[in-house]
């Protein structure tokens, strides 16, 4: 037996292996969902227990990001809107959350205060209950600065579930990526980049989802936030799961500058790098102009559609990049210490 890594942790294939063999391939399937729901049968951003006239809609999460202080937000503000989005991901609309706060001993109570008034102020702005939680403290050294855990909790009328995506839906992305996961890179790597471009894009995305939920949920086949392994690890995990051919245009992908300049200085794919504040969606072909025309009126100017799903026997499972130059190449499922501990 080996041992654990930070790769482990990354949200990449070795994430995925790790989960299959410590857990997925050890419940068995009559105890992976709750009777007419979703859960880990299909391993997605959160689960779906029955109601009588939909379901309720569970998410969970641990917000372990290093420096949990960084431009825009801090990791109080990442949690909120992590787990907003993540029940958001599957249709449902957040009603309440409940959260766990670890605290290293020697925390500054000005740091939690701030983080704290960050997390209550996004959830209190989008109405949403915070029902409980718990509050612990760790011995100095046994633990770095702070983790907070939240669970969220929804509700939805119809899921959206990824492995209904099928050949011939588009692909959108709702704005530029890799954001979060650049600018928490740059600080590890001791890059000063308070005042400057680069920020996180750590947001709910109630707005545009709530307005697309009511107009278009027939359409929504798949949705996802990018959040470790970036679009490549949403965009695989796809693939995998339709059994399809994903086929993305590199020219189409909003990537900014200030970006794409930290990901190439640091030798890593800005597309392997975490969103926090965007939305990836497979959606009927026949619907896709009108859905990326909406996201565009409400103030997301840079969604593109950037690719489509195909069919394939022989190749099932693969997402191709057709490069800037011309071209195609395969876009793999990020592997290794991308990132740790970035969100």
């Amino acid at each position: 037996m080996g041992k654990i890594s930070l790769s482990h942790g990354s949200g990449g294939i070795e994430t995925s292996k790790l989960l299959e063999r410590f857990i997925f391939s050890r419940v068995p399937d009559r105890l992976k969902k709750v009777e007419g729901g979703l859960g880990i049968d299909y391993p997605d951003d959160a689960a779906a227990i029955p109601t009588l006239d939909g379901y309720i809609v569970v998410t969970t999460d641990s917000y372990t990001v290093n420096p949990p202080f960084f431009p825009e937000t801090n990791i109080g503000g990442l949690a909120a809107s992590g787990t907003i989005n993540d029940v958001l991901m599957l249709g449902g609309k957040p009603l309440a959350v409940l959260d766990s706060i670890v605290v290293e001993e020697g925390f500054p109570e000005e740091d939690l205060r701030r983080i704290i008034d960050t997390m209550l102020s996004i959830l209190g702005s989008h109405g949403i209950a915070v029902i409980g939680g718990d509050f612990k403290v760790m011995p100095r050294n046994t633990l770095d600065n702070v983790i907070i855990n939240m669970v969220g909790i929804g509700y939805a009328k119809k899921l959206i579930i990824d492995k209904n995506l099928e050949p011939g839906d588009k692909v959108i992305i709702t704005g530029p990526v890799g954001e979060h996961g650049a600018v928490i890179l740059a600080l590890q790597q001791g890059f000063k980049v308070e005042g400057g471009e680069l920020r996180s894009d750590a947001r709910p995305l109630i707005g545009i989802m709530d307005k697309l939920l009511e107009e278009y949920i027939g359409d929504i086949h798949a949705a996802r936030d990018p959040t470790r392994g970036g679009v490549a690890m949403a965009l695989n995990d796809w693939a995998s799961t339709t059994n399809t051919v994903i086929v993305v245009d590199e020219a189409k992908i909003p990537i900014k500058d200030v970006v794409r300049s930290y990901a190439e200085m640091l030798g890593i794919d800005p597309l392997s790098l975490a969103c926090e504040g965007v939305a990836l969606l497979g959606v009927r072909r026949e619907a896709a102009e009108d859905i990326l025309e909406l996201i565009r009126s409400l103030g997301h100017e840079e969604a593109e559609i950037i690719g489509e799903v195909r069919q394939s026997p022989e190749y099932g499972g693969t997402v191709l990049l057709k490069s800037v130059v011309g071209g195609f190449r395969i876009l793999e499922p990020p592997r290794g210490e991308l990132v740790p501990r970035i969100c």
